[in-house]
């Protein structure tokens, strides 16, 4: 498949073949078949003993610890192609069923909403009420699985990410002049709004939360309805035609979404956001960054590919975006560095 015919158009719902399509990998040439070769053997070296482990009743937090850490040094010492050759042995491999025990791990791979990251993903891992029943539900080595994969630092960075979100939001309801109007971009299930003080103290005159997921607008909905908060069914690609009347905001954010863009598709975006800025206000958007170390089983086993992007990377996008001259600008990390943001601020 040619790259144009598998970028991300900002419409489509992200699935992991998707994803990998878009980074086009290079074929395999006759110089790298040994590589690769080499690459498959260590691999099942590292299956069978992640499967012996569970088989034997061993410690599992040290079992999968070990496991993901050998994928992560085998995705970060292998070229493309031959990485996705490995994600497909390993997917095909009998220790899936020990890791699908895990609910976080089953329901990344699975993708009962038929696209990578869902919200309901995101309330497994920020450990929320509404996803109890999982936990309950499954195995005794599935819970204790799960009790290693949802506290890796991705997941915390994740978790402080929604905290984030909250603490910006009140912020800019406490700066503004009256109340605040706030646009949230791939909202998911607005979590941070439950978290959030200006919601509850009337800060806040307008909250659109933009989502291409209707199971996610109809979550909003019943959650938060009553409130100011206005869930909308939209996409990146509505947002680029400008297809939507949405006015100006003093605070736009993109959380959960740019993980998934190519650069091209990130600066148009981020461009489109800055558009919709009220005087002094803000854009915020967010990337797991390439530091985070469990990566390897996040492309295996949940069947979760992201684009990771370093600080320098964010501030590509930001260079290619806008005139810097005109925004202040800010790139930093979250507390572990799993995740880098990137803010700027209309002077």
């Amino acid at each position: 498949m040619s790259r144009a015919a598998a970028s991300i158009d900002g419409e489509s719902l992200i699935t992991g073949d998707l994803v990998r399509r878009s980074r086009a990998p290079e074929e395999i040439g006759s110089q790298d078949s040994v590589e690769l070769r080499e690459a498959l053997a260590q691999l099942l070296v590292v299956l069978e003993l992640a499967r012996s482990g569970f088989l034997d009743e061993g410690r599992t937090s040290e079992i999968v610890a070990r496991l993901a850490g050998e994928l992560h040094m085998l995705r970060r010492n292998s070229i493309a192609a031959i990485w996705q050759t490995l994600i497909a042995a390993a997917q095909a491999h009998p220790v899936m069923e020990f890791l699908k025990q895990d609910p976080l791990t089953n329901w990344s791979f699975t993708k009962p909403r038929g696209y990578s990251g869902d919200a309901g993903l995101l309330d497994i891992y920020y450990k929320h009420p509404s996803m109890d029943h999982l936990l309950t539900g499954c195995t005794d080595l599935g819970r204790e699985i799960y009790d290693y994969t949802s506290d890796v630092p991705a997941c915390a960075a994740g978790r402080e990410r929604c905290e984030i979100l909250a603490r910006f939001v009140d912020e800019t309801a406490e700066r503004t002049e009256g109340p605040a109007e706030i646009l949230a971009v791939a909202a998911g299930h607005l979590r941070e709004a439950g978290i959030c003080h200006g919601l509850s103290a009337g800060r806040i005159r307008r909250w659109v939360a933009l989502d291409q997921d209707p199971i996610s607008i109809g979550t909003m909905t019943r959650d938060l309805g009553g409130t100011v908060v206005s869930p909308m069914n939209g996409s990146v690609l509505g947002l680029l035609r400008r297809s939507y009347k949405l006015g100006t905001f003093d605070l736009v954010y993109a959380s959960g979404l740019y993980d998934y863009l190519q650069e091209k598709t990130a600066v148009k975006l981020l461009q489109r956001l800055v558009d919709m800025l009220r005087p002094g206000g803000m854009v915020l958007f967010a990337n797991f960054s390439d530091e985070i170390t469990s990566d390897g089983y996040m492309e295996t086993f949940m069947d979760w590919p992201l684009i990771l992007r370093s600080a320098n990377d964010m501030w590509r996008i930001i260079d290619a975006s806008v005139d810097r001259n005109v925004y202040e600008t800010e790139v930093w990390y979250g507390e572990n560095r799993n995740i880098v943001y990137g803010t700027l601020r209309k002077k």
